[in-house]
């Protein structure tokens, strides 16, 4: 099988140096850890401002360092192993290992426990926390004071990830996005899977692979009954998650936001004017979730 080329840190000049023998390249380097440090930090393919956005890391993502030069580092990330280029001055040491995550959609850091004060940052959900301490209703982080009320323990989870999806309906759409401010459609599925404390591959591509049991016959059918919440549907290049029996929500750029919609209409919509008919129903249950 080819290496797929999101998800090895290889290029011409330089590659990791646990490929050697499997990538020619002039130099291999032992990657280095280290953490997100910006509140959200988008990875594009190319060293470039004007470079597309593949994805987006958030506060506390463990990544691996190849290098950092001109302004970008060349990195993966460590929870879904996408390759590609952050801005240099996002990333700050692996250490601390974050001890909370925020849990509501959105919050804010403040210079000080006081919500009277100017907020510093915004922070999204499953944003990663160093508490260091505890001031009244705040938590103390490195560069300022959180809500406490909008954090949870770095391993609490969210098991109903539909649910999770229910909270973010009408959050624009955003090519590459991940974060509570933009999402693309693979985006929502991982955020919400990652709250439930599951493993997830960041493109549609990749989930229709690597998540769940497929349910029989659902490809050609267009018998759509026997459907359950958390069911995900998949198309060439798009995926969305069931509510219920027939409600599918999605994040696409036909509304251009996270929205709910019957999956009959999305199925006929989708088939004439983008994606094709449907390539796959997967069910992911906790013997199946990766």
């Amino acid at each position: 099988m080819p290496l797929d080329p999101r998800l090895t840190p290889a290029r011409p000049d330089l590659a990791d140096l646990a490929l050697r023998g499997r990538v020619e390249a002039a130099r291999y380097v032992a990657g280095e850890p280290r953490r997100v440090v910006a509140p959200s930090a988008p990875l594009r393919r190319a060293p470039s401002a004007e470079s597309g956005i593949d994805t987006e890391a958030v506060l506390g993502d463990a990544v691996t360092l190849y290098e950092a030069r001109d302004g970008f580092a060349w990195v993966q990330l460590v929870h879904d192993g996408y390759v590609g280029y952050l801005a240099a001055d996002s990333l700050g040491p692996a250490d601390p290992a974050p001890t909370h995550r925020v849990a509501a959609l959105r919050t804010f850091l403040y210079p000080a426990p006081d919500l009277k004060r100017p907020a510093r940052a915004h922070l999204g959900l499953g944003s990663a926390l160093v508490v260091t301490g505890e001031a009244g209703d705040y938590l103390e982080v490195p560069g300022g004071y959180v809500f406490a009320g909008h954090c949870r323990p770095v391993d609490a989870v969210e098991p109903d990830f539909a649910g999770t999806a229910e909270r973010l309906v009408g959050t624009p759409y955003l090519w590459g996005g991940r974060t509570t401010l933009g999402l693309d459609c693979s985006g929502l599925v991982q955020l919400c899977l990652e709250a439930a404390g599951l493993t997830c591959p960041r493109d549609a591509d990749q989930q229709e692979r690597a998540l769940g049991d497929a349910l029989p016959d659902d490809a050609s059918s267009d018998d759509l009954a026997d459907l359950r919440r958390g069911d995900l549907v998949f198309w060439r290049g798009h995926v969305g998650m069931m509510l219920d029996a027939s409600r599918l929500i999605h994040a696409n750029g036909h509304h251009m936001a996270v929205a709910v919609e019957p999956l009959r209409t999305a199925v006929a919509r989708i088939r004439e004017k983008s994606y094709g008919p449907m390539t796959s129903v997967r069910r992911i249950t906790p013997s199946t979730g990766s």
